[in-house]
């Protein structure tokens, strides 16, 4: 499959060394997938990371480097590794690809993107933690086994 809407673009490395890279537009339901698998599976603590390698992998298929004229697409691992140098790259071309293809970073910059993203993230799981933390609040004031009876009288 061709790349679609091929643009070439710099990206820098750690170092501040530019690379050059063709990014492209992702078919319908291969965006869709990474736009429903990238937000969540690439947050701490709630996502996991082989879900999170899984979708970068998935989007780097339509990246390509030029060399000695031809195009070479970043299709495996290994070519990501040979092909990027570093993972500050990696992220900026990540970063790239999900602008090109989605817009969310748009005006508001990574940020605006960001604070999005966590909203809807507490909105989906504020339903299940509410009646967790309540439940665990009411197992807290009651009184556990162990716990001595407090006495409000004293007897002499």
């Amino acid at each position: 499959m061709d790349l679609i809407k091929p643009r070439t673009i710099a990206v820098e490395n750690k170092d501040g060394e530019s690379k050059e890279f063709i990014i492209s537009r992702l078919p319908a339901t291969v965006a869709r997938e990474v736009v429903a698998k990238y937000p969540t599976a690439s947050l701490p603590k709630i996502g996991d990371y082989q879900t999170s390698e899984e979708t970068m992998l998935l989007m780097m298929r339509y990246v390509a480097v030029v060399l000695e004229d031809r195009e070479i697409r970043l299709t495996t691992k290994a070519l990501v590794d040979n092909h990027v140098d570093d993972v500050v790259q990696l992220l900026r071309l990540e970063y790239q690809m999900l602008e090109e293809n989605t817009g969310f970073f748009g005006s508001g910059g990574t940020s605006g993107f960001l604070d999005s993203l966590i909203r809807k993230v507490l909105r989906s799981i504020m339903p299940t933690l509410t009646p967790l933390l309540q439940q665990l609040s009411a197992q807290a004031t009651q009184a556990t086994p162990n716990s001595k009876p407090q006495s409000t009288s004293k007897k002499h």
